[in-house]
């Protein structure tokens, strides 16, 4: 692990990306990670273009970031579309970090009911059941709005497969339990994997959960809109130890 690594975590930036920006240009942090609800009007390594050689960018997808063919042209069809953490583990400044994008909606996987589709997958094939054989098509060619929607709904299979992994850090779009909006289902994949500390955008305040850190064995922090979270080390620090 890097000695002193500075990661910044933005909250929700709904568009709006000129303090990303500049808070890069002033403080030169080693990496950054937007939260999701990105919502780029322009493809995204357009709008990060200048600092994407002053830091390590990566970012998780939000809910609204499908909400329109421009918005998911231009976070999951752009360049950079390879630095979404989504569903994976990346070691950064010697930091094991997960992403988790999107929200849990009820028409595919709402905890704690049992899954409708498993995953995306799954998905495509019940709606490709449907539709006359010339027009059924795979992943690569979304076209329904339906499809598109769906590319920022949390499937379990996702979960599942990041459980299986190690990480320190888990950057996630929905809140674990700790929110009155929160899921437990994030508790138990962050308590699967070893993370120590979690980040979550989506719901717009800036908190910390310290009481309920111990009940969920691992350390909290939601980040509010346009604002920024900056890692302490210290945050991963065995939670027995904390004050």
């Amino acid at each position: 692990m890097a000695a002193h690594p500075r990661i910044y975590f933005f909250g929700d930036v709904h568009g709006q990306f000129q303090h990303v920006l500049n808070i890069v240009q002033r403080d030169a942090p080693d990496a950054i990670i937007l939260l999701g609800d990105l919502e780029p009007s322009r493809p995204l390594d357009v709008i990060l273009g200048p600092i994407l050689n002053k830091t390590i960018v990566r970012f998780i997808h939000g809910n609204h970031d499908t909400d329109s063919w421009p918005y998911y042209e231009n976070v999951f069809r752009s360049p950079i579309s390879t630095m979404n953490l989504h569903g994976r583990v990346e070691e950064i400044c010697g930091i094991r970090i997960a992403g988790l994008g999107g929200v849990f909606r009820q028409r595919v996987w709402r905890p704690p009911t049992k899954p409708v589709y498993s995953s995306y997958e799954d998905f495509l094939e019940a709606l490709n059941g449907s539709r006359p054989p010339r027009e059924r098509k795979s992943s690569q060619s979304i076209t329904s709005v339906q499809e598109r929607e769906h590319v920022s709904s949390i499937f379990a299979n996702t979960v599942q497969e990041l459980a299986q992994q190690d990480a320190d850090i888990l950057v996630s779009h929905e809140a674990p339990s700790c929110h009155p909006n929160g899921f437990a289902a994030i508790d138990g994949m962050a308590r699967a994997m070893g993370v120590r500390l979690a980040y979550h955008g989506h719901h717009h305040q800036q908190l910390a959960y310290r009481s309920h850190w111990r009940t969920l064995g691992f350390r909290a922090y939601g980040v509010g809109t346009r604002n920024v979270a900056c890692l302490q080390l210290a945050d991963l620090a065995p939670l027995a130890s904390a004050a």
